[in-house]
């Protein structure tokens, strides 16, 4: 069931988000779903290169986190 959320923007921000909308030929709203879940795809999900990236660290992450949990660090500010 869809759902309906309520965004405040600014006149400028609307007038943008408009014009790309036509741009594309959608209503607004479309656009907006649209261009948050194609941002939130994008952007929150790992690629295979970076994934692979971060478990050549694995170790040293979990090593880490046990040195956090067990209290072995100092803040330096």
């Amino acid at each position: 069931m869809a759902k309906t959320i309520i965004v405040r923007v600014e006149d400028t921000t609307y007038d943008i988000f408009k014009k790309a909308a036509e741009g594309q030929k959608r209503t607004i709203s479309n656009y907006l779903e649209f261009a948050a879940l194609n941002y939130t795809v994008n952007e929150t999900v790992v690629d295979d290169s970076e994934m692979k990236e971060i478990l050549a660290f694995e170790n040293d992450i979990k090593k880490g986190l046990a040195d956090i949990s067990a209290g072995r660090y100092k803040v330096i500010g």
